[in-house]
């Protein structure tokens, strides 16, 4: 039970909130033991789409919000809901808006493998009668849209917005570690208009400055943190370089290009990423992503992935990202990684669908270990520094 490890409250002051985040095993690796993960692949391919449309649609009263590929997901921290309060394990996630965890009502398999929530045992609960479906990519989860005490790090958040699961379809929650998921995007993203959990704990006075922090850890399981309402600078080296956000709906910034042995491969005259901690790879156009694969020289398994030679590792060349003018570089020991087998696999993966835009980026948790990064809602924009 390693992976699921024991997370609490490790430091509350009146400046700065921190809570810890556990480095847990993704889907990914639940499915590759067990030689699921070609099957699955196959009928959840990665898509980018849901990132750059509209995902807020009210239909007679019915809100969609596209549900987003947690593959490789692998840092969960502690929340609870309710009062007395029932804890569950989230992904702190930038790429969306809301949160919502797995409900008693939910007769899916998936719940039963979960931390669900019980209405009938919190005497803050309200329902609010609204449905909601977020949308997978072969089916969609049903629920419902309820309102409680929402705690994490010391911080009370009341009258919270959240979305209960009624159903789950397919094999997807079945292999995941997490039970739910705990949006840090823009309030445009959020169903039906709701407030998402850092906008409610900004209102309600609980921080001290509208901004929060990532600082995701290389160690394999302990170290990493979100904190909300300032920053601790022993996390990073050197100083911030605040980039603005060009669309305050996702962590959205503009690149200037990217670059292979200083030769620019990509983004050529600019395009636009995501800094995304939903996301554990580095998600570009399928082209651009196939032609850095044959640059390292990683060749397509069986499962669809693919693996570089564990040995040329240390001779592949940095992805550099040229953002607002400075140079961000991942080196191949970030862009690799190598499981327990000894097999390295290619951090890089290709977003595919028809409404993806050519020449858009998602800069996942490969990204977030190397730069500490801040979100900053007070003037929309990102702050990035080396890791510590």
């Amino acid at each position: 039970m390693k992976w699921f490890g024991v997370l609490g409250l490790v430091a509350l002051s009146e400046c700065l909130v921190t809570i810890p985040l556990t480095r847990i095993k993704s889907m990914r690796e639940n499915l590759r033991e067990k030689d699921r993960l070609r099957d699955y692949l196959e009928k959840h391919p990665y898509n980018l789409a849901y990132k750059f449309v509209e995902s807020v649609d009210p239909d007679l009263g019915v809100y969609y919000e596209p549900m987003r590929n947690y593959l490789d997901l692998a840092y969960v921290g502690t929340i609870s809901i309710g009062t007395p309060p029932q804890e569950f394990k989230v992904i702190f996630d930038t790429g969306s808006s809301d949160l919502w965890v797995p409900s008693i009502y939910c007769s899916s398999p998936a719940c039963a493998n979960h931390n669900i929530f019980n209405p009938l045992l919190s005497s803050t609960f309200r329902i609010s009668g609204q449905p909601i479906h977020l949308q997978y990519g072969s089916g969609r989860m049903s629920g419902f849209l309820a309102y409680d005490t929402v705690q994490f790090g010391g911080l009370i958040d009341e009258s919270q917005a959240f979305g209960l699961s009624l159903r789950e379809p397919g094999k997807f929650m079945e292999y995941a570690v997490f039970d739910g998921i705990l949006g840090l995007g823009y309030p445009s993203l959020s169903l039906g208009g709701t407030l998402p959990v850092f906008d409610n704990l900004w209102k309600q006075g609980l921080i001290s400055e509208e901004l929060f922090a990532f600082y995701l850890s290389k160690k394999e399981e302990e170290g990493s943190v979100v904190m909300f309402g300032g920053v601790d600078h022993s996390y990073y080296s050197g100083e911030l370089n605040w980039v603005p956000v060009s669309k305050p709906l996702y962590w959205q910034l503009a690149v200037d290009s990217i670059s292979m042995n200083e030769m620019v491969i990509a983004c050529d005259g600019g395009c636009e990423a995501i800094i995304d901690t939903g996301t554990s790879l580095l998600i570009g156009p399928s082209d651009v992503v196939f032609n850095i694969q044959k640059i390292i020289d990683a060749k397509q398994s069986y499962s669809g992935e693919y693996i570089i030679d564990c040995d040329a590792v240390s001779t592949l060349p940095d992805i550099v990202f040229t953002i607002n003018g400075i140079n961000y570089s991942v080196p191949a020991s970030a862009y690799s990684r190598e499981d327990h087998q000894g097999t390295c696999y290619s951090n890089f993966d290709e977003g595919k669908g028809g409404l993806f835009l050519s020449d858009s980026w998602i800069l996942g948790d490969v990204f977030l270990r190397l730069y500490f990064t801040v979100f900053n809602r007070a003037n929309n924009t990102i702050g990035l520094a080396p890791a510590v």
